[in-house]
């Protein structure tokens, strides 16, 4: 087995969000409870939570849609312009508790001087172009020799095979020839699969989650520098 690129998913791969997730998230239901002016806190949550999942089933991470749904399902119109602000402060709640895992620079430093290296990364869902937190850490682009954000120009998202098709003809190498790095099973690990690269399953030692109890072929780490043996990985 020939490797000639590694690629990489960006969030709870290589950056650790787990923390900004969890207070933008409170504080958006928070004010969504609010403005709905409901009474019955774990029902709305209930609610909130599975349409919330129906939208990341698609694939679709815009806070302004899964918000406005919400308001639909309790017959009430949105503010969308309020919507929006709320959303830029999603995003910026997410970004100020985002931190790189600690050993990502060397070891994307390191598989540099071996194999092309590329990221592909689903948009946020925001209108605008340009507004993924990848824009947080500008130190990481010069180690990507392919930026790829699924979900803008016109680039489906993950687990679409076209992100990652768009990427190898980049690279100019065969499926066979890429690794795909990502945390999450159906988007990174399902997707990549399908596209025909080589999945390694992240489930990073330092975040907590619950992983999908799943069969699967990819080999699973639970550190970056794992990375720097694909031979054992792949044998």
């Amino acid at each position: 087995m020939t490797i000639k690129a590694v690629i990489f998913d960006f969030g709870q791969t290589l950056v650790d969000s787990a923390e900004g997730f969890r207070r933008a998230e409170k504080e958006a239901q928070d004010k969504l409870f609010k403005d709905l002016s409901l009474t019955l806190k774990d029902t709305f949550l209930e609610n909130y939570r599975r349409i919330r999942k129906q939208f990341h089933d698609r694939s679709n991470f815009s806070r302004k849609s899964i918000w406005n749904e919400v308001y639909y399902y309790h017959c009430l119109p949105a503010d969308v312009d309020l919507l929006e602000i709320w959303e830029s402060e999603y995003w910026d709640t997410v970004k100020a508790n985002s931190k790189l895992f600690p050993e990502a620079t060397q070891i994307l430093e390191t598989l540099n001087s071996r194999y092309d290296v590329a990221l592909i990364t689903n948009t946020q869902g925001q209108k605008s172009n340009g507004t993924h937190r990848i824009s947080q850490f500008p130190e990481l682009e010069k180690y990507f020799k392919v930026i790829i954000v699924a979900g803008e120009k016109g680039i489906p998202p993950k687990p679409n095979p076209q992100p990652f098709r768009l990427c190898l003809q980049k690279l100019d190498i065969d499926p066979s020839e890429a690794v795909y790095v990502g945390d999450d099973y159906r988007i990174d690990i399902c997707g990549a699969q399908d596209a025909g690269l080589h999945p390694v399953w992240l489930q990073h030692r330092s975040v907590r989650r619950n992983w999908p109890e799943v069969k699967t072929d990819a080999p699973i780490i639970t550190r970056l520098d794992e990375l720097l043996d694909l031979n054992k990985l792949f044998p």
